[in-house]
């Protein structure tokens, strides 16, 4: 009978999979998979072209993963390796365009609202913003960039995030305006 071992810890588990260990690399595959197959959803509206960001992503991560330091967390590490890839994948897929305006907002612009949305429609609701809006909405709502991060990874100005954010979150009030009167009866015509 073959005895299967089991890594006790992430470090170990990493170590091996940089020194081309396959099945430690099949387990970090296995346990960050989900994880990061949501995080490349998050960008690409297609979940069959999400599944291939993320499997670029994972190859991408085991061939640089003897570059890993063990500085801040390794799921971190890897979700960066996924959003640049997934930001790579749209670039290359079709031209993003971001138009800068100066437009007057206020950072405290965003109302919260109750609603009872279920996450696959808070998610269409967040697929049907323009390219752009969705990217920086994204990165800075759920993955939790600064606007100088965002400029950075996609090549923008600040101003431009801060813009295409202020610019995101109004059209998901909107939406979610629109989808709480559906709810409530009162549909407009």
């Amino acid at each position: 009978m073959k005895i299967i071992q089991f890594y006790k810890n992430e470090t170990q588990l990493i170590k091996k999979a940089a020194n081309q260990h396959r099945d430690a690399q099949h387990q970090l595959y296995h346990k960050y998979a989900p994880k990061m197959l949501s995080v490349c959803r998050q960008y690409v509206k297609d979940v069959h072209f999400a599944e291939e960001v993320m499997l670029s992503a994972f190859l991408k991560m085991f061939l640089n993963l003897k570059t890993y330091k063990f500085e801040g967390s390794f799921e971190g590490w890897i979700r960066r390796i996924m959003v640049n890839e997934s930001i790579s994948f749209l670039r290359k897929e079709k031209q993003i365009f971001f138009i800068e305006e100066i437009t007057n907002y206020n950072e405290e612009s965003w109302n919260n609202i109750n609603t009872e949305l279920e996450v696959e429609q808070i998610q269409g609701l967040i697929d049907s913003l323009p390219e752009g809006y969705r990217m920086v909405f994204v990165l800075y709502a759920v993955e939790g960039y600064k606007h100088i991060e965002i400029a950075k990874t996609l090549g923008i100005s600040e101003s431009t995030s801060k813009s295409q954010l202020f610019k995101a979150r109004k059209l998901l009030q909107q939406k979610l305006n629109q989808q709480n009167r559906i709810s409530n009866g009162a549909i407009e015509i």
